[in-house]
């Protein structure tokens, strides 16, 4: 599964799914890009799922119609220490995941 990871993470978040193909999106050449766009171009790059901390994107994107995913962690801040707790649920949420899905951890 690939995996995208915003740039509102900490990009070592990466390290933590070795088992699948999981860049940031600074590394996919698509930092810069918020929303809807960047949706579209993580769609066209092939990703699978959308992971981040912006709680709004599902209420200001139809996701329904999506050919990607969204799993959105909620930590107390976004540094790693808060975010890597999440990350065995994130886990475990991506094991049943499917396009258009929001799945919410913590």
């Amino acid at each position: 599964m690939r995996l995208l990871i915003d740039e509102c993470i900490d990009e070592r978040l990466r390290l933590l799914f070795p088992s699948h193909d999981c860049q940031t999106a600074r590394f996919a050449n698509l930092a810069g890009l918020k929303n809807g766009r960047l949706l579209d171009a993580a769609e066209n790059s092939g990703f699978d799922v959308l992971i981040t901390v912006d709680q709004n994107i599902p209420d200001q994107q139809n996701l329904a119609a999506r050919k990607i995913a969204l799993v959105i962690l909620r930590g107390p801040t976004n540094r790693l220490r808060d975010l890597a707790p999440l990350v065995p649920a994130a886990f475990s949420a991506l094991g049943s995941i499917e396009p258009g899905d929001v799945v919410r951890i913590g």
